[in-house]
């Protein structure tokens, strides 16, 4: 296969699914309008981006591959930290609040959810364990959230 039509995949994957991914998620949640399962898709997704993935990232910076190899990414992004994937932890999050609810739909998420990571790498933005790391702080967060409303009955 030419080399130029896997980039240009790359580059869908990695910089436009997510977009979609994110309307789809949406689109489950409209179907199955519940107000606990908004506060566990909130929930994880917030814990799992902006608290833990970003206390991380403030504590230890890890340089992105393109910037310690000297290489240009597919995917235009700033040199910051890499570690743990944002993407990876918000979208595994999500797919993991789906998946409780919803088995089938859950799979099709984590799916896409590894698809977007795998993607992430191949671009040159992330290492192979920033998504791991963020796949495993994503669900954990997931996990975390749907225990602690479950106890307070949201």
């Amino acid at each position: 296969m030419d080399r130029q039509i896997i980039d240009i995949a790359i580059v869908f994957f990695a910089k436009y699914l997510p977009h979609l991914v994110f309307l789809g998620i949406l689109g489950w949640f409209v179907l199955n309008l519940r107000r606990t399962i908004f506060w566990e898709l909130a929930g994880a997704a917030i814990l799992s981006r902006a608290v833990i993935t970003e206390t991380i990232r403030l504590l230890w910076h890890r340089a992105r591959p393109f910037a310690e190899l000297g290489l240009q990414p597919l995917v235009e992004h700033s040199a910051d930290a890499s570690f743990p994937s944002g993407h990876a932890a918000f979208f595994f999050a999500l797919a993991a609040v789906i998946y409780a609810h919803d088995k089938k739909m859950g799979i099709a998420f984590f799916l896409l959810s590894a698809v977007i990571s795998a993607s992430r790498v191949m671009a040159g933005i992330h290492w192979p364990s920033d998504v791991l790391g963020g796949a495993v702080i994503g669900i954990g967060s997931a996990f975390l959230v749907k225990r602690l409303l479950n106890r307070r009955k949201v």
